[in-house]
């Protein structure tokens, strides 16, 4: 049984059943934006076991990018939300980096069954086409799924965290309202304001007072489609409600600050980002494992 905590109005409306359309990930980078590849990050996967998966869900396979230590297991979950761009080389990179600290990284490719998000080149198109039709009632379903393959792969279902980065942000704050397998949460930059719809019923904020985890939100004060004000209420909403929430804003960071393949990269923020975020996982139940 799915460990969900039942919110009316998200958990009511029938899961999409549609035939893949991405059977296998992006192979490099995304082709919706700009990139400035001199100054992207790769990780190697020395030292690692890592590769694509085919999830079981509700509703079919998804195919996800896993990395994790090539020796050991009963390794702790990190559960990574892709941005709108699918699972491109940059996330795969982010995998193998939590990999190399001890964790067994998933990122699923959720949005397989309704578009192509390796052949699509325009941010507006992506979300027409593709995010504002996938029903967040099936984006926690397929998360819980992948919890689930995780714990038949080397992975300690007992330890769970995730992370996400912008659309993958808003993901994390409803997976920490919603699934309580999830220990702890770290939310980059992910809006917690959007329109709503009968398949995506719920902002962030509307459930903040729910989470079932701390979670941890970074922010760009400098991101023009997300509000520091709005954040901040979120987190008054959720503090208000005794839960654990912790927001940082850098007053100098775009949105997407992390994603270093972009023009938005902003080194120094990134990587306080990064130490920050395994600090919460470590200081809330999901240490990494000792990599030999």
């Amino acid at each position: 049984m799915n460990d969900f905590t039942e919110i009316a109005g998200l958990r009511d409306y029938p899961l999409a059943r549609r035939g893949m359309v991405m059977t296998s990930l992006i192979s490099g980078f995304t082709l919706a934006i700009q990139r400035v590849e001199a100054q992207t990050i790769t990780t190697d996967s020395n030292g690692l076991d890592a590769g694509e998966a085919k999830i079981p869900t509700t509703s079919g396979e998804l195919p996800a990018y896993y990395a994790r230590p090539a020796k050991g297991s009963n390794f702790p979950i990190v559960i990574v939300n892709e941005e709108i761009f699918g699972v491109h080389e940059h996330i795969k990179d982010l995998c193998r980096r939590l990999a190399k600290v001890g964790y067994l990284a998933v990122a699923t490719e959720y949005y397989a069954r309704i578009g192509d998000l390796s052949k699509m080149t325009d941010i507006p198109t992506i979300f027409k086409d593709v995010i504002n039709k996938a029903p967040d009632a099936q984006y926690l379903s397929d998360v819980d799924s992948t919890i689930t393959w995780a714990g038949k792969n080397k992975g300690d279902v007992g330890h769970v965290a995730t992370t996400g980065f912008c659309r993958g942000g808003r993901q994390v704050w409803l997976i920490a309202e919603n699934n309580k397998r999830v220990k702890a949460a770290v939310a980059w930059y992910g809006p917690v304001l959007n329109p709503t719809s009968d398949i995506q019923p719920k902002t962030a904020t509307d459930m903040a007072d729910k989470l079932n985890c701390p979670l941890l939100g970074l922010y760009g004060g400098q991101d023009a489609s997300i509000k520091v004000a709005d954040v901040n209420a979120a987190e008054e909403k959720a503090t208000d409600a005794g839960k654990i929430v912790k927001i940082v804003i850098y007053p100098d960071a775009p949105h997407g600050f992390n994603a270093d393949y972009r023009p938005s990269y902003r080194k120094t923020e990134a990587e306080d980002g990064w130490k920050r975020m395994l600090a919460w996982f470590a200081a809330h139940g999901v240490k990494p494992a000792k990599v030999s």
